[in-house]
């Protein structure tokens, strides 16, 4: 070995001078491309080591197509797409978790349900007393279930948000809730529960009367309240309730403890409801102790209601995704304006513009234009792109917004994009596209990182709630200018009860509504008026 090295040494000596430059040029080539080929064979291992490592453990945080329990797998997935998508692929998990009680109730109602719906033995004895005019059925038989059926009226926040609390309320009393499908419902939201319908069978034998039902009707709880014809030996087969922004004292007297033990007995409740009562149900001592255990975050009840019983038809969920993935998926971030119109008078738009122009920028949530062109020191960096997903019959909000942004660069250098879904200037309430556009635009604003409301609108309480979003409330404007402030960031999520009891039950009939117990206060956006949940402070 030693006698070829001093060959190979000789041969070497021999060589030209380039020669030998260039042979020392490969070989320490060779060795340093053997030294990182090495490394990098080490690093390789090292984090195929660390990624096979990681992929034995559950991520920190999984996202959870159940919502933590809150839904049953019990579904097609393919049926209703948007059931366990939205919170595996466009929801941002949320910080509200609902209770096991919640959960629980929500599994036993489900067998209820499936035990008592449409189509059932116990749904068909208990549509036979309806059949017969008799006065009193406090002594007969009906049967093991009873029911609440909902009628809708009015626009879709409306719908959504009474829906969502006629079924609390079910939840409470263990009633079957029954919706009636003679609007659009089931072109907006798949079946909530498993194995089973929610829809009110077309040949209910009230069918033909029930959009007729007023406060005038013989068996409207107020009206039977106020001329004595109902008590604990009188009980007739339905009751009426209307739960309305016209309703008086004594139709809001049904969310007494004292009244709720006449309801009980009754086996069918017909109810026309255009207000989230949901509040108010909290001031019945019986009620509260059952929803402070289903609810232990008060201001998320609708937040979970909304998760578990509203999931947008394939058709709508299309609508909703085509949006997110062209206008709000490649921001950095993105905000909700929603824009109520409540005036048609001179100068009312202009008051409205100015008062969300000073409220996104008051509070930070967009910047101001700059005061002129500055001159790009670094085009190479990347600027910050925030979308803006407007809402509103009005384009001109979103017009104007744009503008605004496109003839002025920003003071901060941020890129804005504004987008508006739709504009068609008048609600269409019923018929159908327009309904599922509005659906849409209801969950875009969901998907949100902040959002900007007009006060008293249903449509932003849904939005913001669903969302889990803390808004910004637009005041209401009343004068010839735009309010100053502008807007309040609220402390709850919680949508409000517009026309709530104004007093308490029996001996607290004098006490304000908003001061009975410390968690029902009234709405920011309502000064003295309205009821919210808010958690303790």
């Amino acid at each position: 070995m030693y006698q070829k090295l001093q060959i190979s040494g000789e041969v070497f000596r021999t060589l030209g001078s380039n020669m030998k430059i260039l042979l020392t040029v490969i070989i320490s080539g060779l060795l340093i491309w053997s030294i990182m080929l090495l490394s990098s064979s080490t690093n390789f291992n090292s984090q195929l080591l660390v990624a096979t490592s990681n992929d034995s453990k559950e991520p920190e945080t999984p996202r959870d197509k159940l919502i933590g329990g809150l839904l049953t797998a019990d579904f097609d997935e393919g049926s209703c797409q948007s059931r366990y998508q939205q919170s595996l692929l466009y929801r941002k998990p949320s910080p509200y978790k609902p209770s096991e009680y919640l959960i629980s109730k929500l599994r036993n109602y489900e067998k209820l349900h499936k035990r008592c719906g449409p189509g059932t033995d116990a749904y068909k004895k208990a549509t036979e007393i309806l059949g017969h005019d008799d006065e009193n059925y406090a002594e007969k038989s009906v049967g093991e279930c009873r029911y609440i059926v909902w009628v809708a009226v009015y626009g879709l926040g409306n719908r959504i948000l009474t829906l969502a609390s006629v079924f609390l309320y079910a939840m409470l009393t263990e009633r079957v809730v029954l919706v009636d499908q003679s609007k659009d419902i089931s072109d907006l939201f798949c079946e909530p529960f498993p194995g089973t319908s929610w829809l009110l069978p077309l040949e209910f034998p009230l069918m033909k009367q029930i959009n007729g039902y007023n406060m005038r009707y013989s068996r409207c709880y107020g009206t039977m309240l106020n001329n004595h014809a109902i008590n604990s030996t009188l009980i007739p087969p339905h009751l009426y309730l209307h739960i309305l922004h016209d309703s008086r004292d004594n139709d809001k007297m049904f969310f007494c403890q004292k009244d709720q033990s006449l309801v009980d007995k009754v086996p069918w409740l017909i109810v026309k409801a255009n207000v989230y009562f949901v509040p108010s149900l909290w001031l019945n001592p019986t009620f509260q102790t059952e929803l402070m255990k289903m609810f232990p975050q008060k201001e998320a009840v609708f937040h979970h209601l909304a998760r578990y019983l509203f999931h947008p038809t394939n058709q709508v969920w299309g609508l909703i995704t085509r949006s997110y993935n062209a206008y709000l998926s490649r921001a950095d971030e993105t905000l909700g304006i929603q824009v109520r119109i409540f005036s048609d008078r001179p100068g009312y738009f202009q008051h409205v513009m100015d008062q969300v122009v000073s409220c996104v920028q008051r509070e930070k949530l967009l910047p101001e234009a700059a005061a002129r062109e500055e001159p790009k020191v670094n085009i190479t960096k990347r600027q910050k792109l925030k979308a803006v997903l407007v809402t509103s019959l009005y384009p001109e909000y979103s017009d104007n917004l744009k503008n605004m942004y496109w003839e002025r660069p920003t003071s901060t250098g941020e890129i804005i994009e504004v987008y508006q879904p739709s504009g068609e200037r008048v609600q269409q309430t019923d018929k159908k596209l327009h309904d599922q556009k509005a659906l849409a635009e209801m969950y875009l604003l969901s998907l949100t990182d902040n959002i900007v409301t007009s006060a008293r609108s249903t449509f932003g309480y849904v939005a913001h709630s669903l969302g889990a979003l803390k808004p910004w409330l637009l005041y209401q404007p009343t004068g010839p200018t735009a309010p100053n402030p502008p807007c309040i960031r609220s402390t709850s999520m919680d949508p409000c009860h517009l026309t709530p009891p104004s007093h308490g039950c029996e001996a607290d009939w004098g006490t304000d509504s908003g001061k009975v117990v410390p968690f029902v206060r009234h709405c920011e956006d309502r000064g003295n008026d309205g009821l919210k949940l808010f958690d303790e402070l």
